[in-house]
C-alpha cells in the first residue's frame, strides 16, 4: 500500500463528521437502557443493566476511536497508526459486544434457568461456527470473492467478527427457544447483531482507512442500539407465553453441520487448504458440537434418574398415605390378600367430630390431628398388625387373632384415641368409633359396624352382626325421608313444661322434635338426628323449630300466660356465623321478648371448641336470649369452662340426680355442690330427668329452683299444655308469701339475688343458718323473669 506523507494536521471530512454525527444517536438509546434497568427489578433489571452496560462500551469505544481518527496527525506510519486505532477499538467494542450477548441471554424468557442459557450458549456457537467456516470458505483461497477487500490484512477485523457470527447464531436460537416474548427477545439479539457485525465494519474501515465503510458502520451501530433499545421497552407490555418450538431437540444442529461439510467439500475441491482460520471454525464447530451433546446425555441421565425417583414415589402413593406413613385403601387390600384365609380381623376406626376440628381450627391442625393418631396406631401395633388411613377421618387396623382378641384390641385403641391431642398449645378433645369384623367380607363388614357405631352414640366399639344390613338400609331410607319430612308436615313440636320448685309450678318449656312417618311410624328423636346432622339437614330442621317454637311462645304469652320457651341447638347450627341474626330477626318478625327464648347447647359441644363457641354463644347473648348449658356434668365439665362461657341457666345432667339414688339411696352430694356452684358464679340451676318424688326431694334440699322430668310430665302437644296452663292460671293478683319469723332449723338452703352494685347483681346459695334466710322471700317466679340479669347474670 501507498504511504501517504503530510506535516500537517488532518482536516475532517464531510463523511467523517457525518459519522460522528450518526455516532451521537447511539446515545439517547444507551439512556433509555439504562433508564429501564432502574426501573425494573430481579431478573428483568439486571439483563437490562447489562444491554445499558454494553451499549455504554460500544459507543464510548466508538467514540473514542473516531475522534482519534479525526484528530491524529499523518506521519509517515500511518497505515500502523490505524491498524493500532483499529485494534484498541475492537478490543473495547468486543467487551461491550459480550455484555450485550450476556444480557440477551439473561432477558426473563430468553432462556428457562441456568442450564437452559448455557444449551443456548452452546447452540449459538454451533451456529455461529457453522456461519464463520462458511465465510472463511468464500474469503480464502481460492474463492476469494472480496478480491482485493478481503481484510486479512487488519486482524483487528477478526475479534468484532467472531461476536458477529456468535450474535447471529444466538438470535436463530433465540427465534427457536424463547418462551416469552419471543418476539421481542428475537428482536434484541437482531439489535445486537447489528451492533456486533457494526464493529466489525468499523474496526475494519478505520483499519483500512475506508471512509464508506466508517460511515455505514457508524449507522448501522447506531440502528442495533436503538433497535434493543425499542425491543426491551416494547418487552414491557403483556404478551402471550409461547411454548418452545423444538421442545429441546436437537436436530436443527444438522443443517449447520451440513453446511460446515459442503463448504469444506468445496474449498478442498477447488484446491483450496486449511489454515489457521479453518483450523479455528473446525474446532469451535466440533468442541461445541461435543459439550452440547454431554448436556443433553446430562439431561437424559437426569431425566432417568427423576423418572425412576417418581416411579418410586408414585408406587409409594399407590400403597400409603402420604400425610401419615400408614397403608392407604390399595395397601390395605394387598395386606388383605397376603394374609389369606388365616386367623385374622378388621378394626375399622373413624374420628367423631374431626369434621368440626377442620371447621373450626383448620385443616393444618386436621393434619395434625391425623399424624399423632397415625402416630398412636403405630405405637400400639403388634408384629405383623397393620395399620391404614382409608381416607379422611377413617381409619383400620388388620390384625391377627380371634374375636375376642379383636374386641380387647378395639376397647384399648378406643382408649388411645380418645386421650386429649396437644395442638398449637391447646388441647383438642376427640372420640373414636370402632367396628370389628372377623369374618366375611371384612372390609365391607367392618364398615357396617363402624356406622352402626356411630349411630348408636359414638365413642364405642361394636361388632359386626347380620342384622347391620338391614339397619344400614332403614338409615339410608331415614335420610331420604326426612328430606321431605317438613314439606310433607311429618313434624310436629311437643313441650315438657319446666316447673319452679318446691311450688311445682310450670314456668317453662322445652321444645322436643317429634317426627311420625306414615309408613315407617313414629321415629326416635336419637334415631333421626343423628342422620339429620350427617346428611346436612339440621340447620334447615332447626330453623323450622326455632320458628316454630317462637311462634307457640307468641301465642301463649298474646293469651297472658307467663311463660318462656326453650329450644335445643346442634352444635353444626352454631357454625353458621349468621345464625344469630337468624335469631334475632325471628324475634323480631313474631314479636317475642328476647329473653323469653332460652337456647340450649350441649356441653359435649362446647368441649368440640372452646374459642368459637364462645365467640358464636356472646353474638346469641347480645341479641337478649338466655343461653342454657344442657348435660352439665356428662363427662366433659370443667370450672374454666363454665366460668368462660356466656351461659344464663346451668342443666345438671339426669345421671347425676339419679345415680346417687340407685347407689347409696341418700341425698345427692353432687348434685348439692353442682347447685352451690352455679350460684356462686350467678347461675340459674335447673335439674332435668327428676323421675321420683325423691329425687325432687334430693334436688329441693340441694336449693335447685327450677325442675324437669317425666314427674312433671312429658312432652305432650301444645293445646294439652295451654290447658295445664289455663288450669294453673290465678284469677286474681298473686299472692305474696307470709312473711317468716325465724328459720327452722330443718329448712331447706335456697338461693338470693344479692346487688353487688350499680347494674350488678349475682345469685348466692343461703344456708338456714344464715341471718337473711328469714328475711328472703319464698319462691321467686321464675316465668317473670325478663332479662339475663334478673336470672343472675348482671
Amino acid at each position: 500500500m501507498e504511504i501517504r506523507q503530510s506535516v500537517s494536521v488532518n482536516s475532517p471530512s464531510g463523511m467523517e463528521l457525518a459519522g460522528l454525527a450518526g455516532l451521537l444517536a447511539a446515545v439517547p438509546a444507551v439512556a433509555l437502557l439504562g433508564q429501564s434497568g432502574r426501573r425494573h427489578t430481579g431478573a428483568a433489571r439486571r439483563a437490562h443493566l447489562l444491554l445499558a452496560a454494553g451499549g455504554a462500551l460500544i459507543t464510548a469505544a466508538a467514540l473514542a476511536g473516531l475522534a482519534t481518527a479525526l484528530l491524529i496527525e499523518h506521519r509517515h506510519d500511518v497505515t500502523s497508526g490505524s491498524r493500532t486505532l483499529a485494534t484498541a477499538m475492537a478490543g473495547g467494542m468486543a467487551i461491550g459486544t459480550l455484555t450485550l450477548l450476556a444480557g440477551t441471554v439473561a432477558l426473563p424468557g430468553a432462556a428457562r434457568g441456568p442450564a437452559a442459557a448455557l444449551r443456548h450458549v452452546l447452540d449459538g456457537l454451533v451456529i455461529a461456527a457453522a456461519i464463520w467456516f462458511v465465510g472463511w470458505v468464500l474469503v480464502a483461497q481460492p474463492t476469494r470473492i472480496l478480491g482485493d477487500s478481503t481484510p486479512y490484512p487488519c486482524v483487528a477485523v477478526i475479534l468484532p467478527a467472531v461476536l458477529a457470527v456468535l450474535g447471529l447464531g444466538l438470535t436463530g436460537v433465540l427465534a427457536l427457544h424463547a418462551h416469552r416474548p419471543r418476539r421481542y427477545t428475537v428482536w434484541v439479539g437482531a439489535g445486537v447483531s447489528l451492533t456486533a457485525i457494526a464493529s466489525a465494519g468499523l474496526s475494519g474501515g478505520i483499519c483500512r482507512e475506508r471512509d464508506g465503510l466508517v460511515l455505514a458502520s457508524v449507522l448501522l451501530l447506531s440502528a442495533g442500539l436503538i433497535t434493543v433499545a425499542w425491543a426491551v421497552r416494547a418487552a414491557d407490555r403483556p404478551v402471550q407465553v409461547t411454548g418452545d418450538v423444538l421442545e429441546r431437540g436437537g436436530a436443527y444442529a444438522v443443517v449447520p453441520m451440513l453446511g460446515v461439510i459442503t463448504a469444506l467439500g468445496y474449498h478442498l475441491a477447488r484446491g483450496g487448504s486449511l489454515d489457521a482460520y479453518g483450523y479455528f471454525g473446525i474446532s469451535v464447530e466440533g468442541l461445541a458440537l461435543v459439550a452440547r451433546q454431554f448436556l443433553a446425555l446430562d439431561d437424559v441421565r437426569r431425566y432417568t434418574v427423576q423418572l425412576r425417583q417418581r416411579e418410586k414415589h408414585f408406587r409409594d402413593l399407590a400403597h400409603t398415605d402420604p400425610l401419615t406413613g400408614l397403608a392407604n385403601r390399595r395397601g390395605l387390600q394387598l395386606a388383605l390378600r397376603v394374609a389369606g384365609e388365616g386367623r385374622k380381623a378388621l378394626l375399622g376406626i373413624d374420628m367423631d367430630g374431626f369434621k368440626t376440628v377442620n371447621d373450626l381450627r383448620g385443616h393444618d391442625v386436621g393434619d395434625a390431628v391425623l399424624t399423632e393418631v397415625g402416630d398412636r396406631l403405630k405405637r400400639n401395633l403388634l408384629a405383623g398388625d397393620v395399620a391404614a388411613r382409608l381416607g379422611g377421618d377413617e381409619f383400620a387396623v388388620l390384625m391377627h387373632g380371634d374375636p375376642d382378641e379383636a374386641v380387647l384390641a378395639a376397647h384399648r385403641l378406643l382408649a388411645v384415641l380418645g386421650e386429649p391431642y396437644e395442638v398449637d398449645g391447646g388441647q383438642i378433645f376427640l372420640s373414636a368409633s370402632v367396628g370389628v369384623a372377623s369374618t366375611g367380607e371384612l372390609l365391607h363388614d367392618a364398615d357396617l359396624a363402624l356406622r352402626y357405631a356411630k349411630q348408636r352414640g359414638k365413642n364405642r366399639v361394636e361388632q359386626y352382626q347380620a342384622g347391620y344390613d338391614e339397619l344400614l338400609r332403614r338409615r339410608g331410607t331415614l335420610t331420604g325421608e326426612l328430606r321431605h319430612a317438613i314439606d310433607r308436615d311429618q313434624l310436629r313440636l311437643v313441650f315438657q313444661p319446666v316447673v319452679a320448685l318446691p311450688s311445682m309450678r310450670p314456668v317453662g318449656a322445652e321444645a322436643l322434635l317429634r317426627w311420625t312417618h306414615p309408613e315407617l311410624g313414629p321415629v326416635r328423636p336419637d334415631e333421626f338426628i343423628p342422620v339429620a346432622e350427617e346428611s346436612g339437614l339440621i340447620n334447615r330442621i332447626g330453623a323450622w323449630v326455632l320458628e316454630q317454637a317462637c311462634r307457640q311462645l307468641a301465642d301463649w304469652l298474646a293469651a297472658g300466660h307467663d311463660i318462656w320457651m326453650s329450644v335445643n341447638l346442634s352444635p353444626k347450627e352454631l357454625h353458621n356465623a349468621d345464625y344469630a341474626a337468624q335469631v334475632a330477626d325471628i324475634l323480631a318478625e313474631l314479636g317475642v321478648p328476647p329473653q323469653r327464648l332460652v337456647l340450649e347447647v350441649t356441653e359435649h359441644a362446647v368441649a368440640t371448641d372452646m374459642e368459637e363457641l364462645v365467640g358464636r354463644l356472646a353474638q346469641l347473648r347480645e341479641t337478649g336470649v338466655r343461653i342454657a348449658l344442657d348435660d352439665f356434668g356428662a363427662g366433659y365439665s370443667s370450672l374454666t369452662q363454665l366460668r368462660t362461657l356466656p351461659v344464663d341457666i346451668l342443666k345438671i345432667d339426669h345421671a347425676l340426680v339419679a345415680e346417687p339414688e340407685s347407689r347409696t339411696g341418700t341425698a345427692a352430694p353432687l348434685v348439692d355442690v353442682v347447685v352451690r356452684l352455679g350460684h356462686r358464679l350467678g347461675l340459674e340451676v335447673l335439674a332435668e330427668g327428676i323421675g321420683t318424688p325423691a329425687q325432687r326431694e334430693v334436688v329441693e334440699e340441694a336449693g335447685c329452683r327450677l325442675g324437669q322430668g317425666s314427674l312433671f310430665g312429658w312432652g305432650v302437644p301444645a293445646e294439652h299444655f295451654e290447658s295445664r296452663l289455663q288450669s294453673l292460671r290465678p284469677t286474681g293478683p298473686r299472692p305474696l308469701p307470709a312473711p317468716r319469723s325465724g328459720p327452722p332449723k330443718d329448712a331447706t338452703a335456697r338461693s338470693q339475688v344479692v346487688r353487688l352494685g350499680p347494674g350488678m347483681r349475682q345469685l348466692r346459695a343461703l344456708l338456714p343458718t344464715d341471718p337473711e334466710f328469714a328475711s328472703s322471700a319464698g319462691d321467686q317466679n321464675v316465668g317473670s323473669v325478663d332479662s339475663g340479669r334478673e336470672m343472675g347474670q348482671g
